[in-house]
């Protein structure tokens, strides 16, 4: 634990910052985060800081909460299957207006505003993320397994990050919009937790972060003391198979699963809506949310340090 000296605190960034430098954090920010503007701006403050310390950011949004406020206003009906969306035509071009208009635009502005020079990208640009249309799959609902249609969501094929590499070279800060496309011309939504794993992925990121309305992982939404600071795939898988994860943290436990098994080195989660989460996760021993890796720690290193611990 650092003391109050602020130079023990210096002392203490300091070796977080020369680990880091020059590699590269994939950052997803949820929907539920990003349609708070004052949210939105302190985070892209903090992804300044990070990106001034020669971390190499790219981002990638979702905006869930926002395609669901327009499909209402447009009168378009909204289903979800196992925590994923059933993405009809309509909501296909509702996500397209969403994804690629008012939620990417104004997030592009507040990094601006942060000192960041970003571009905005959707996985259709450069063929960055080919996909295909997912077939019909077998999900659990209520207790019971059906066959889902998810309609135009795309299951990623690959990612090609020949773009984000040209871009972080440039010192540009990549922001990427959950759609995706087929090299048939088709055009897909898909979901952001997911596009961010493959981009890490493709990438071999350091780490990869969500940031979220939660603190982070929750034994139950209900208990704020109950925070898992730390857990390994294995334990993930359990909480899984024993109804402990819900809706939106369903696709998001697959996306950590297969970021880390493709080479991603940690997975953390972390709060939006604590004050400069993703600074104190990144920089502090301690951290403030989730830890979550491949493989258990060793009993050392597990005792020295707490989940949101950077090795």
């Amino acid at each position: 634990m650092v003391g109050n000296n602020p130079y023990d605190t210096l002392r203490s960034a300091a070796k977080y910052v020369r680990r880091f430098r020059d590699k590269v954090f994939v950052i997803k920010l949820g929907g539920e985060v990003l349609e708070h503007p004052p949210l939105r701006r302190l985070l892209a403050e903090q992804i300044a800081v990070l990106a001034s310390f020669s971390i190499r950011v790219v981002i990638v949004h979702g905006g869930g909460s926002e395609l669901d406020a327009a499909c209402r206003a447009l009168d378009i009906p909204i289903e979800k299957k196992a925590g994923r969306r059933v993405t009809s035509p309509q909501v296909l071009e509702a996500a397209k207006m969403v994804f690629a208009g008012p939620v990417h635009m104004d997030l592009l502005a507040d990094l601006r505003a942060a000192g960041l020079a970003c571009v905005g990208l959707t996985g259709v640009d450069a063929g960055l993320v080919h996909a295909h249309r997912r077939p019909p799959m077998a999900v659990q609902v209520d207790g019971r397994t059906e066959l889902a249609d998810f309609g135009l969501v795309g299951d990623i094929d690959m990612v090609d990050p020949k773009i984000l590499h040209h871009l972080l070279e440039g010192d540009y800060v990549p922001v990427v919009a959950p759609l995706a496309g087929s090299d048939t011309g088709a055009i897909y939504n898909t979901n952001a937790d997911t596009v961010a794993a493959a981009v890490a992925a493709a990438l071999g990121a350091e780490k990869l972060i969500f940031v979220l309305k939660v603190p982070g992982l929750m034994e139950d939404l209900a208990d704020p003391t109950s925070l898992v600071t730390h857990c390994d795939v294995a334990q993930l898988e359990k909480m899984e198979k024993a109804g402990r994860l819900k809706d939106g943290m369903l696709p998001k436990a697959k996306a950590i699963k297969d970021a880390l098994t493709k080479g991603v080195k940690s997975v953390h989660l972390v709060s939006g809506t604590l004050p400069d989460a993703l600074l104190v996760e990144t920089f502090t021993n301690e951290g403030c949310g989730t830890m979550v890796e491949r493989s258990p720690l060793a009993p050392a290193a597990a005792a020295s340090q707490h989940a949101g611990g950077k090795a």
